[in-house]
Parts: structure tokens; sequence; C-alpha cells
């Protein structure tokens, strides 16, 4: 076995070469080059021919375009932390047969990006004021953890726990401690575990100590508080869903707990399958939240790519819209679908932009302020 072959995992040439791709793409190679076509296109990429009042968030740009990069074409698209709404977002011009093959990656990394940047979103909307870190690389195959943690920056969350994809993204990962830790230490050693975690890590480590492995969630949190003292940074409830019974209930009891013996500084930190409904009922009895599978489970955006200009003249397959297009953002935060031939008469900014001219990237990718404009974009369209 070649040291390739020893996880399922298609290679950074293949996806560059164009051999990540569906089988009828190079077959329809074959067939134009035998027939000696290879027209002039302009394709766009899409969810929804027309604004339907469901917004999505945009991600997965910055890899979408540097699998464009190189090749003959121009492109234009939304920026990333941009909602979109029916229309493109990203439009492609060039001969066909220069990017033809390159579909079924670009749409893999716009869709599944897209689908976990939302679902991140509607986390980050339902608890503005919260912590939020990103749980959720232990859900998917770990070639694609950076994916799902910089799709959750973009919708705005605080941090993830990924070690490997902070290398990529160059941020610092953040995390807890594991209930394996405790178990190691023993029923009835949590003191001792606290302890040594407290003694073995960096100052620059906040002390979250876990507090439900083998006892009572109210027992564990004042005795890691007692232990800890005024090291004690955070508590950690991440309490099985078939021992939780109510757990906005439990989190009023701890945070009670904590105030009447004197522990007002320990904020709580719950975890363990939370979504968006469950952050909106403890936001208040909390401090932080860790998010997994409500990102991680999210479906992809469904975008397809369609060629809608065919030498300059229009056209569509049935169902799609033709013609080169425009998608539009008016100050009351409306969006809207337009003929770019018409962009000078348009009401409203124009969200398609130069991506890549001349096989060039024209664009830089900075998470941060991707982050900021979906934080504006999701107040302006009221996500």
């Amino acid at each position: 076995m070649r040291v390739s072959d020893r996880f399922d995992v298609v290679s950074e040439d293949a996806i560059r070469d164009g051999t990540a791709t569906d089988a009828y793409f190079l077959r329809t190679e074959t067939t134009l080059e035998a027939a000696g076509k290879n027209p002039h296109v302009v394709a766009e990429v899409t969810a929804d021919q027309f604004p339907t009042g469901e917004f999505e968030l945009l991600a997965g740009l910055k890899d979408a375009a540097h699998l464009l990069e190189g090749l003959p074409i121009d492109a234009d698209a939304m920026e990333e932390g941009r909602l979109f709404d029916g229309g493109p977002v990203c439009t492609i011009e060039g001969r066909y047969l220069d990017f033809a093959r390159h579909e079924t990656s670009l749409l893999g990394f716009l869709s599944h990006a897209s689908g976990m940047a939302t679902n991140a979103l509607e986390a980050r909307v339902a608890a503005p004021n919260s912590h939020l870190v990103s749980f959720g690389a232990r859900h998917v195959h770990p070639s694609i953890a950076a994916v799902v943690e910089r799709s959750a920056l973009i919708a705005g969350l605080d941090g993830f726990s990924h070690v490997a994809a902070g290398e990529i993204l160059g941020k610092e990962p953040s995390g807890t401690m594991p209930h394996a830790l405790l178990i190691c230490f023993g029923s009835g050693e949590q003191e001792e575990a606290w302890h040594a975690f407290d003694d073995a890590v960096g100052d620059d480590v906040p002390r979250i100590a876990l507090c439900d492995t083998f006892s009572d969630e109210k027992d564990e949190v004042l005795r890691a508080a007692n232990a800890l003292g005024d090291s004690l940074d955070s508590v950690r409830i991440d309490t099985t869903g078939s021992r939780r019974g109510d757990f906005r209930h439990i989190l009023r009891e701890l945070r009670w707990e904590l105030d009447s013996h004197g522990f007002e500084g320990v904020d709580i930190f719950a975890s363990g399958g939370l979504g968006s409904d469950e952050l909106r009922e403890l936001r208040d009895v909390a401090d932080g939240f860790g998010v997994g599978s409500h990102i991680t489970s999210a479906e992809p955006i469904d975008f397809a790519l369609d060629i809608v200009e065919i030498e300059g003249e229009p056209v569509a397959k049935r169902g799609k819209l033709s013609g080169k297009k425009q998608a539009y953002r008016t100050a009351e935060g409306e969006h809207h679908v337009g003929l770019a031939r018409h962009d000078a008469d348009a009401d409203g900014e124009p969200l398609l932009q130069p991506l890549i001219r001349d096989g060039e990237i024209v664009r830089e990718f900075d998470v941060d302020s991707a982050a900021r404009r979906a934080r504006d974009d999701a107040s302006l369209v009221s996500f």
C-alpha cells in the first residue's frame, strides 16, 4: 500500500488538475474536442433563481478561487461573509473546456462550507452575547476540519478546538478538558485531576473544569471552585442527554450555588448537542457554549453551475434564467436579481465583484473581515 492510499483522501493535485470530478465532465471534454467545439460561455453558480426570503451565508470562496487560479478565465463573485438569496453567487466567463472539469470541486467547495457557515450563523444570532466555540471537527473527516472551523469563524463564532486547523488558519485553538482526563484519575479523584491540569498547562490556557463526570453537577462544580479558587475561570457542563433532565434548571441552579458560595466570577460553559433553539433557551443562564453537530450536520447548499450565455447570446436549460446577471442589496436590506447589462440603472449595491481576471486572483481573503460582513449583513437582512 502506498502512503497516499492509507486514508481515503483525494489529493490536492487531483483537485487542481481536475480529476477530482464527475466522469461525465471528462467524457464531455472528449466529445467536444473531437467535434472541434469550445465555445466562449458565461456560467453562473446559483442555489435559487429568484429570491425566496431565505438567506444563506456564503463561505468556501477562498478555496474556490484557488481552484480556478491560473485558468484563462474571468470570474466575479460575492464576498465571503455575504448573505445571499437567489441569483448567482459566482460567475465564470471563458472558453468552456478551460474550466468544465472543475465544476464538481467548485460546487463542493462552496456548497459544503456555505451550509456549515449558515448553521453557525444561526447559532451566533441565537446567542449574540455568548462566547461560542466550534466543537464540530470530531463529526467530519479530518481532512476537512479546517473547512469546518473557517466556516464557523466566518459566521462569527469566537473560536474553535482543532489544532491542525489552527495551524492552517493562523488562529490559536481553544478547548477545555475531556471526560477521559477525569476518568484516568478515577472516581473520587476529581480534585487531583483539576489540580494536575492547572499545574501542567501554560498560563495562557483558561482554567475550565469539566464538572459532570462521576457525580452531580452541583457537587462537582462546587468542588472544582473550592479546589482551584481564584485560578478557576469557568466550569463546563457536558451532561449527556439521557442524564440531563431540565438543562436550563440545572444551569440556573449551578449559577445560584456558585454565587451563593462566593464564586460570582466563575463562568458557566455548556456543550453537548446544542443547536440554535437550545442556545436561545440557555443564553441567559450560561456564559458560553460549545457548538458542534449543529454546524457539521448542516445540509450543503444546493448550488448548481449553469451556462447562461454562449458566444454572447443568452441561453439556458429549462428552469434556469438565461443571460449574465447581477445580484443587488438595497440600503433597506432587500435582495434582488437583474441582468448585468442593466447594472447602471439598478437600485442597490452590486454584490458580484471581480474575483479572477485572466487567471489571476484579484481579491484578498480575510476571515475576520468576512465575519464582520456576516454580522452586518445578518442585521441588515434580519437573518
